[in-house]
C-alpha cells in the first residue's frame, strides 16, 4: 500500500477529497455544498490558472461559510510557494477572495427581465452548469410537455449567448401551449424565449423562433386552427429575414406584422414600462399591419424603383429588336428566330402555360451557348439550371418549379423512364404528385411528395428525336448548322479576342434585369381578341395542333406582357394584345409549327435530300447502291457528323431510306417520301386582320374597346395605387 503525503496533496484534491457526491461538470466538478443543507448539488468547483481553488455555491453561501464547512481555512485554499511544501499562502489577502466563475444565473436572469424565479421555474427553467460556467436550463417541450430539446442561456448578451444541448434540433419554443391560443384565436409570433417569457407572464399567447432565419415550413402545421397570427418584425436584419420566408409561407395569409415603436422587441418594451407594458402591447396589436397589404405595398414600391431602371426600354415598340441587338454585342450571331423564341417563352413563365424548347444540332454548334447567353438578361428566380439529375431529383429537389424554367443544357439529362414521366407531369399537369414508401426509426411509411408548377423547360441536345411522348409537349428547334452559320461564328470569336467584355456593359444588362423583375409583378392577364378567329383559320391537319396552338397562344400573350406598356388593356384590367403580338410571334414559329405536322420542312433538310438525289444520279450505280454520308457532306460542304446527323433526320422522317439493313454498315441512301410543299399553316397577319374587320361582335374576333390605359409614369397601374 501507498500513500500520498500531504504535501503532495493539491488544494482542489484537499476540497474534493472532503466533499459529497463529487460530479465532473464542465471543466469543474459539482457537489453539495457544506455551507448549508444541500439537498442538490449547488457548488461549483474549479481550478484556477495559478492552482487556487474557485467556488461559487449557487443557494448563496459565502466563501467563508464554505471553507469553514469543509474545515479547512483560506490557506488550504492555494498552492504553497515553498519548496518541499507547507507553509503560508502567498499573498493570501490578494488571492483567497472569492472568484465567480462568469456565467449567468436563474436568478440573474430574471432580475435583468423583470420576470418572478418562480414563474421562470414553473416553465421549467433552472441553473446548470455548461463547460464549467454557470447556465441558465431551458426545455423546449414539445406538443404533450415533453422535452423536445433543451436549450442553455450562458449570459444576458453577446454573440454567445446560446447554446443548444447536444443531440437538440432548434424548434419552436411554447408548443406545450398552443391550445392557449386556439382557445385565444391569436398567437404572437416572436423571435427567441425571453420575449416569449415576457408575454406569457401578461397572459399574451406566444410562440418563440429559436432564429429569425430558422423558419421551416412543416412549422406552419403547429398553428393551424388558429385565426390570427401577429408576427414581430423588429427592426434589423432578423426582421427583413422573417419577411423573407413570411413571403412563402402558408401561415401568411393569417399573419399581420408588428413593429414596435421604441423598442426592439417585447421584452425591451416591458423593461423600458414596466406598469404601461399590457396597454402598449395591446395597441401594438391593434395597428399591426395584415401580410398581404405590406406585400403589395412593397410589391409597388419595388416596381416604382424597377421603373425608373427600365422605364426606357419598357416603352419601346419592339423589345425583341433590342434584345437581338444586345445578345450580338456579347458575340451571338445568327439564331435571331432561336434566341426570341427563347426570350418568349422564359416570359411565359407568367402565365399558366408555360413554353417549353428543345433545341437540337450537331456537337459544338453553340445550342448550350446561346442558351447561356440568354439567360443572362433574366433574373435568377426565373430559372433553375442543370447540367444533368437523377432520376427522381425533379421530386426530392427543393428548388421551387412554380412559374419557373428548369433548363437541362445537355438532354442526357433527361434520360430514364423517371425524369421523362416527371417532365411530362409537369409540362401537361403542371405539377409532380409523387408517392413512395420511406424507411423511418417507425418503420417503413408512406410519403406523399407534390412539387406545384407551372414550369417551363428549356432543354438542348444532339439527338434527333426525345422521348416520343415528350416530343409533342415543346418546339423543337434545330440550330444553324451551315458553313455561313459556322464562318460568323469563326468571325465573332475573331473579334471577341481582341476586344474586353465590355461591348454590352452592366448597365444595358441591369436594364433587361430590372425590366424582367418589373414584369413579373406587372399585369399577366392578356385577352386576344383575335384567337377564334385564327384557331377558325388554322387547318386541323394534326392532333398534335391541340397543343401546339396553346402554345402559339402563349407566345402572343407573352410577347403582350413584354410589350405591356406600350397596350391598352379592356375593362377588366386586361392587356389587349394586337396584331403585331401575333405577326412578332409567327415570324417565329411559323415554319416550326408547319414542320412539326410535315406540311413543310426545312431548308437544311431539302438541301441533304438533293444531295442523295444528285449523287445517286451521277455515274453509273447498281440499283443497291446507294449515296454515303461522306458524298453528302462533300456536296454539302459539312463535316461529316454533321451530314450524319441530317441524314438521320431526313431518315426519321421518311423522306431518306437507307438500303444497307445490315448494323454498323455504312449507309447506302435514296430518296424516299416526297418532301412536302411550302404550305404553312399560320395565316399571316394581313389576313387575320382582315377577317377581324369583318367580325359582327368582340366575340367573333373583333378587339373590346379598350377603357384602361398602360401603367402610369412610374409603373404602376392607377387602379393597383387606389387600392392601398
Amino acid at each position: 500500500m501507498s500513500y500520498q503525503c500531504a504535501s503532495q496533496v493539491s488544494p482542489i484534491q484537499r476540497v474534493l477529497g472532503r466533499l459529497r457526491r463529487v460530479l465532473r461538470s464542465g471543466a469543474g466538478f459539482s457537489a453539495a455544498c457544506p455551507g448549508h443543507d444541500d439537498g442538490r448539488n449547488s457548488l461549483f468547483v474549479t481550478e484556477g490558472k495559478d492552482g487556487r481553488v474557485l467556488l461559487h455555491c449557487f443557494a448563496g453561501c459565502t466563501f467563508e461559510q464554505i471553507v469553514k464547512g469543509l474545515g479547512l481555512t483560506e490557506a488550504d485554499m492555494f498552492q504553497s510557494r515553498r519548496k518541499g511544501g507547507g507553509g503560508l499562502p502567498h499573498s493570501p489577502r490578494r488571492t483567497a477572495r472569492l472568484q465567480e466563475p462568469q456565467g449567468l444565473t436563474l436568478a440573474h436572469y430574471a432580475a435583468a427581465k423583470k420576470l418572478p424565479v418562480s414563474f421562470l421555474k414553473s416553465l421549467g427553467l433552472t441553473d446548470i452548469y455548461f463547460d464549467g460556467r454557470p447556465a441558465v436550463r431551458i426545455p423546449y417541450l414539445g406538443v404533450e410537455g415533453f422535452d423536445a430539446a433543451v436549450q442553455f442561456r450562458l449570459s444576458m448578451d453577446g454573440e454567445d449567448r446560446f447554446r443548444w444541448k447536444t443531440g437538440s434540433k432548434p424548434c419552436l419554443y411554447g408548443l406545450w401551449k398552443l391550445e392557449e391560443a386556439r382557445a385565444a384565436g391569436y398567437i404572437c409570433l416572436v423571435e427567441g424565449s425571453s420575449d416569449s417569457h415576457t408575454l406569457w407572464q401578461h397572459g399574451i399567447p406566444a410562440l418563440g423562433l429559436p432564429g429569425a432565419t430558422t423558419w421551416r415550413e412543416e412549422w406552419s402545421n403547429h398553428l393551424r386552427g388558429i385565426e390570427t397570427i401577429y408576427v414581430m418584425i423588429e427592426p434589423d436584419k432578423g426582421g427583413e429575414a422573417v419577411k423573407r420566408w413570411l413571403s412563402s409561407s402558408e401561415i401568411r395569409h393569417r399573419a399581420r406584422l408588428v413593429t414596435l415603436v421604441g423598442a426592439k422587441d417585447p421584452s425591451a418594451m416591458y423593461l423600458s414600462d414596466p406598469e404601461g407594458f399590457k396597454g402598449k402591447w395591446v395597441a401594438a396589436l391593434a395597428s399591426s399591419v395584415p401580410w398581404h397589404k405590406v406585400e403589395r405595398a412593397e410589391e409597388i414600391a419595388r416596381a416604382k424603383a424597377l421603373w425608373a431602371q427600365c422605364e426606357s426600354l419598357a416603352v419601346q415598340p419592339n423589345i425583341l429588336d433590342l434584345f437581338e441587338a444586345a445578345l450580338s454585342r456579347i458575340f451571338v450571331v445568327g439564331e435571331r428566330r432561336t434566341a426570341r423564341l427563347m426570350y418568349l417563352a422564359l416570359t411565359s413563365r407568367f402565365l399558366d402555360r408555360p413554353v417549353s424548347i428543345a433545341t437540337k444540332g450537331p456537337s459544338g454548334c453553340g445550342k448550350s451557348y446561346l442558351a447561356e447567353k440568354v439567360l443572362i438578361f433574366f433574373p435568377q428566380s426565373a430559372y433553375h439550371v442543370l447540367t444533368a439529375m437523377s432520376e427522381k431529383a425533379l421530386a426530392y429537389s427543393s428548388e421551387p418549379l412554380k412559374h419557373r424554367f428548369v433548363v437541362i443544357l445537355e438532354a442526357t439529362g433527361l434520360q430514364g423512364e423517371w425524369v421523362s414521366y416527371f417532365v411530362r407531369s409537369l409540362l401537361s399537369e403542371d405539377r409532380i404528385c409523387y408517392e413512395t414508401v420511406e424507411k423511418t426509426k417507425d418503420g417503413l411509411r408512406p410519403r406523399r411528395i407534390e412539387r406545384e408548377g407551372p414550369t417551363g423547360l428549356i432543354t438542348t441536345t444532339t439527338a434527333v428525336s426525345l422521348h416520343p411522348e415528350n416530343e409533342t409537349r415543346f418546339f423543337s428547334v434545330e440550330v444553324d448548322d451551315s458553313p455561313d452559320q459556322t464562318r460568323k461564328v469563326l468571325k465573332a470569336a475573331a473579334e471577341r479576342i481582341n476586344q474586353d467584355d465590355t461591348a454590352i456593359g452592366d448597365e444595358e444588362i441591369g436594364r433587361f434585369l430590372a425590366f424582367q423583375e418589373w414584369l413579373a409583378a406587372a399585369n399577366h392577364r392578356v385577352v386576344i381578341p383575335y384567337a377564334s378567329a385564327l384557331a377558325e383559320q388554322i387547318p386541323p391537319v394534326a392532333v398534335r395542333l391541340r397543343r401546339d396552338f396553346k402554345a402559339i397562344l402563349s407566345l402572343i400573350q407573352a410577347h403582350a406582357i413584354v410589350h405591356q406598356a406600350s397596350r391598352k388593356q379592356d375593362d377588366r384590367g386586361r392587356i389587349i394584345a394586337t396584331f403585331e403580338d401575333y405577326r412578332a410571334v409567327r415570324d417565329i414559329v411559323s415554319d416550326i409549327v408547319s414542320d412539326g405536322v410535315q406540311l413543310t420542312t426545312s431548308q437544311a433538310t431539302r438541301q441533304t435530300v438533293e444531295a442523295v438525289r444528285e449523287a445517286n444520279e451521277r455515274g453509273s450505280r447498281c440499283e443497291e447502291d446507294g449515296a454515303s454520308v461522306k458524298e453528302v457532306a462533300d456536296s454539302l460542304k459539312l463535316d461529316v457528323s454533321t451530314a450524319s446527323r441530317r441524314v438521320k433526320v431526313c431518315l426519321k422522317n421518311g423522306y431518306l431510306r437507307n438500303l444497307e439493313s445490315r448494323r454498323g454498315r455504312p449507309y447506302k441512301l435514296v430518296v424516299g417520301d416526297s418532301l412536302p410543299g411550302e404550305m404553312l399553316l399560320l395565316p399571316d397577319a394581313e389576313s387575320l386582320a382582315r377577317c377581324c374587320s369583318v367580325a359582327a361582335s368582340p366575340e367573333d374576333g373583333a378587339p373590346p374597346p379598350p377603357s384602361r390605359e398602360p401603367p402610369g409614369p412610374d409603373g404602376v397601374s392607377p387602379e393597383i395605387e387606389e387600392e392601398l
